[in-house]
């Protein structure tokens, strides 16, 4: 099992989200970086679900990826923010997974505390300019992550 680190804005997808609804489609990434963490991703593994462009950015809560590669539906629809001209269906450009709803941790682990733990080579998410909105993150950064819960 590997652990990950999934950005979304709460007021366009936030762990209330992902709770009411238990599962979702982790679509409209649009980065080749973090489209290739989407296909390394597995069944079982991980992933933190990050608040973004938030007060205060931070951790918010823990999924589980339950299907992997999966083509991004979203490439294909002509009124969806994410359409891509350049995908076909038979040579779709743009893959992700779906995650199912873990847990909500509240208080959040702030951007601050997660600085104040870790360096941008530990933990991507705290490195100055970093944009990426998938990323690795190592099994003992994980662990400490997880002992950080209120």
């Amino acid at each position: 099992m590997r652990y990950w680190l999934m950005k979304s804005e709460p007021t366009v997808y936030g762990i209330q989200h992902l709770r009411q609804q238990q599962q979702t489609l982790w679509d409209g990434v649009r980065n080749y970086q973090a489209r290739n963490f989407l296909l390394e991703m597995q069944e079982g593994d991980l992933a933190f679900f990050y608040h973004s462009n938030s007060q205060p950015p931070g951790i918010a809560g823990l999924m589980r990826v339950i299907a992997t590669q999966i083509v991004d539906p979203s490439q294909f629809d002509p009124i969806s923010p994410y359409a891509d001209s350049k995908a076909t269906p038979t040579q779709p450009r743009w893959w992700t997974v779906k995650v199912e709803f873990v847990e909500e941790i509240s208080p959040l682990i702030d951007l601050t505390q997660l600085k104040q733990r870790f360096s941008g080579d530990d933990l991507w998410v705290v490195r100055r300019g970093n944009r990426l909105s998938v990323m690795p993150v190592e099994t003992w950064v994980a662990e400490n992550i997880l002992s950080l819960r209120s």
